[in-house]
């Protein structure tokens, strides 16, 4: 049924998206896109390793960053 996507079906996804969700929230969407990508990266390798300390300081981190971007 989906043999692959083309560049054309990429583009028309893209565009539909930004027409949701509007090209000034598209970027906060992303920005938390990542950092939740980087505190799961952060906790995966921390189970992985077997080691709480590297689960902790990063989801730490990220909390005072997400902190900050609110109260601004």
């Amino acid at each position: 049924m989906f043999k692959s996507f083309g560049a054309t079906e990429v583009l028309v996804i893209v565009l539909i998206i930004a027409l949701l969700f509007g090209a000034k929230r598209l970027p906060d969407a992303a920005r938390g896109l990542g950092r939740s990508l980087r505190i799961f990266k952060a906790e995966t390798k921390g189970l992985i390793d077997g080691d709480s300390a590297v689960i902790a300081e990063p989801a730490k981190k990220e909390a005072e960053a997400a902190k900050k971007t609110t109260d601004e």
